[in-house]
């Protein structure tokens, strides 16, 4: 048995052993590297695998960027051609899926016009917007989420200083648009286009066929001679791209209000001065012809929508060799040809009609409906012949027979074809007109 001093002194000597081991292991700093090691590797690989993962996700982005900016520009295109949403949404998500885009992991968007950004509203632009579901891999440690990649892009349709006044809309007609005979036009100031594909979409026939015009396109290809001048291109823009119609979006007038005589004037008699009276649901004063209108002498027509059906518009009875004259005038007029109803407007006329310059009918001053396909559509007037506005056939041939157009103003001829067989002139004054222009050299181009 220890003595009670004894005791003391074991436990300081225990105490000092147990000091002297605690400080060796203090010093101690073997195997430490592998323990700051183990608590931080993780922290290390997940840091490398996030960055790897995000660089991937960064190289994804700019692959959907690319194919949001060709879809973009895809569906512009269709817009410039005057296509319909439909065909844009179809070209987007064509062009996408061949450029990377998966419909299985994301999801695109068209709209038209934009709903964002510095061209929202614009009628002339396409916004495309491209999402892409990517699901995580290393960061999966940090967050169970996956990553929405989001692209946009948006396109316009910017217009050149060019504009058309001869437009011709059929998609594969030969010669959709034909200068023939002794013919000599000239289009002061403005294009002539041709939306055919045939291999003689502008075609010049004769060596007496003479066209005068700023600049000339051709979706397909063009027959001419040595009488073709073009003051402001050095030769025809043959495979151009398809020129839309400016006045696609412009509905037909309905057929109501009361029915008229078809025959007014009478040779060589006092003038005639028709006003239109019934009140049209498009909100414009309209005059109704149910069957067609024989216009004889002179014959003024005052501001409105005038209706014709049932017959054609024609002149003395459509008698080519009627010796008496027909002058024709009015300003603010539109007239509309109903389905199967055609003009015939010879040489024996004197034309000095002026389209409305706002409204609904704005710039249009012969509107033939889009159903009537083969029916011909001729304008011959005198050579002081003066139409202001758009002869607007799109379903119908236009024949420009004889002095058939207008010396000054600003003309427009929109047809399935056009074709010129006499003398005619075009101007393309159109400033305050009312019209809308044919874009004639429109490019596309991606702006945000």
């Amino acid at each position: 048995m220890l003595r009670p001093r004894g005791k003391a002194m074991f436990a300081r000597a225990r105490q000092r052993l147990l000091q002297s081991r605690l400080l060796a292991l203090k010093r101690d700093e073997a195997g430490s590297i592998a323990i700051l090691a183990a608590l931080v590797m993780p922290m290390v690989i997940g840091g490398l695998g996030l960055g790897a993962e995000t660089g991937y996700w960064y190289l994804t982005q700019r692959k959907l960027q690319h194919a949001v900016d060709v879809s973009a520009h895809a569906a512009a295109i269709r817009k410039r051609a005057g296509d319909t949403k439909a065909k844009m949404d179809a070209a987007a998500l064509n062009i996408a899926t061949r450029s990377g885009y998966s419909p299985s992991v994301g999801t695109i968007v068209v709209n038209a016009p934009p709903l964002a950004g510095a061209k929202a509203g614009s009628a002339d632009s396409v916004e495309v917007v491209l999402t892409h579901v990517q699901s995580r891999l290393l960061s999966a440690i940090f967050s169970s989420t996956s990553v929405t990649i989001r692209t946009r892009a948006v396109a316009s349709v910017i217009p050149s200083a060019s504009k058309a006044c001869v437009l011709a809309l059929a998609p594969t007609a030969s010669g959709a648009v034909t200068v023939t005979g002794s013919t000599v036009v000239k289009l002061n100031g403005c294009d002539i286009a041709s939306n055919s594909n045939a291999a003689n979409s502008l075609l010049m026939s004769g060596s007496g066929a003479a066209l005068t015009t700023g600049c000339a396109y051709a979706v397909g290809q063009a027959v001419t001679t040595a009488q073709l001048t073009l003051t402001q291109c050095a030769a025809v823009k043959e495979f151009a791209p398809v020129v839309r119609d400016p006045y696609a979006s412009v509905a037909e007038p309905a057929l109501v209000g009361a029915c008229n005589n078809a025959n007014v004037g009478t040779p060589n008699g006092n003038p005639i001065t028709l006003t239109p009276t019934n009140n049209h649901p498009s909100g414009v004063k309209s005059m109704r012809f149910c069957n067609g209108l024989d216009l004889k002498g002179v014959v003024n027509f005052s501001p409105g929508l005038y209706i014709i059906e049932g017959g054609d518009l024609r002149i003395n009875g459509g008698d080519a060799n009627a010796s008496s004259l027909v002058q024709l005038a009015g300003a603010g007029v539109t007239f509309y040809f109903a389905s199967g109803t055609s003009m015939k407007l010879n040489s024996k006329a004197t034309l000095n009609l002026t389209a409305p310059t706002s409204g609904p009918y704005s710039g249009i001053l012969f509107f033939a409906s889009r159903s009537s396909t083969g029916v011909t559509q001729q304008v011959n007037g005198s050579s002081s012949s003066v139409l202001q506005g758009a002869v607007y056939m799109p379903a119908s041939p236009i024949l420009l027979n004889g002095n058939s157009a207008a010396t000054g103003g600003c003309t427009q001829a929109i047809g399935y074809t056009v074709t010129f067989s006499g003398n005619s002139t075009f101007g393309s004054t159109c400033a305050g007109s009312g019209t809308t222009a044919i874009e004639s050299n429109s490019t596309v181009a991606i702006v945000e």
